[in-house]
């Protein structure tokens, strides 16, 4: 039938494709369905340097397209879709979609993560008024203006580093006294003029009129308060994993983390899991890519059983 499939894979970043690359090269029917552009989160890295075989380095978009082009050659079917929901019937899966039903034998959650949001005020009703959360699709918007990131981690420093090609100044906003960004972004970091840390600060609120104008700020140690003119806030204090839609079906952790051995196998049967869904995932592209790899060889071993 046309919506049954051998394979169903939920997620089209780098797990995903590579799943889908592993699953049609073993000529499995595989479907993929991803909501957002196929590549998932390192389609928004300006430069991706730490990706085997590109020893220049190579843009976080094109990797995901030649991901997407090598998984496809092998007859991976895509559908841009949202995963709304996972059933068990009997020894078929039923994945509920916004464009329907599908059903598979297998399922393999690549589903990603997204960025996790300040929770204060002024954050929904200034999002794309100020309030963004990738650097690399807003930054133009900020040239020759002074900007905030929030976030001391990997994505914070890395947003910081793009942002400077187009601000005056960005000022980065961390709740601690150090960063925990990889130590060659933090000498970067460290060493570029235009970025100014305010250490040990949290922000309590957004501001502004039609746009954003300011930050309201306290030091958590001091609990001074402040404001900081700003054109627009860069926010980047980590990611929650996409597994709301499988509360009931999987054990998932308190933070939404999907429980795995090593072969990928969640305590379900046929239902596997790989990349940054999947608890103490390393969360680089490179370590999903295996991920998924590896979800996909066990997956033929159960279909084969």
């Amino acid at each position: 039938m046309a919506n049954e499939y051998e394979v169903i894979i939920i997620g089209g970043g780098p797990a995903g494709l590579s799943a889908g690359l592993y699953t049609s090269r073993a000529r499995l029917r595989s479907l993929l369905i991803e909501r957002g552009p196929l590549g998932g989160q390192i389609t928004n890295a300006e430069l991706v340097e730490n990706y085997p075989g590109f020893p220049q380095g190579i843009s976080g978009l094109e990797l995901g397209q030649l991901m997407h082009q090598q998984a496809t050659r092998y007859g991976l079917e895509t559908l841009q879709a949202e995963a709304t929901g996972l059933e068990l019937q009997g020894e078929k899966r039923v994945v509920i979609t916004t464009k329907g039903k599908f059903t598979a034998r297998a399922v393999i959650i690549a589903s990603g993560s997204e960025r996790r949001k300040l929770g204060i005020a002024g954050e929904e009703e200034f999002t794309g008024r100020g309030v963004s959360y990738c650097a690399t699709c807003d930054g133009p918007f900020f040239k020759d203006r002074t900007i905030a990131v929030v976030g001391g981690g990997n994505a914070a420093i890395t947003e910081a580093l793009h942002l400077v090609k187009f601000a005056s100044r960005v000022k980065v906003i961390h709740r601690r006294n150090e960063l925990r960004a990889t130590r060659i972004l933090q000498e970067k970091a460290l060493a570029e003029p235009k970025i100014e840390f305010l250490w040990d600060t949290e922000v309590e609120g957004i501001e502004g009129k039609d746009k954003v104008k300011r930050l309201s700020l306290s030091n958590v140690i001091t609990r001074e308060k402040s404001t900081l003119d700003v054109a627009g806030v860069f926010v980047a204090i980590g990611l929650k994993p996409n597994t709301d839609y499988l509360k009931g079906v999987l054990p998932i952790d308190k933070a939404g983390y999907i429980v795995t051995n090593e072969r990928m196998e969640t305590p379900v049967a046929g239902i596997f899991a790989a990349g940054d869904v999947r608890l103490n995932s390393a969360r680089q592209a490179i370590t999903a890519a295996g991920d998924g790899a590896t979800a996909a060889v066990y997956a033929e071993k159960f279909l084969s059983k």
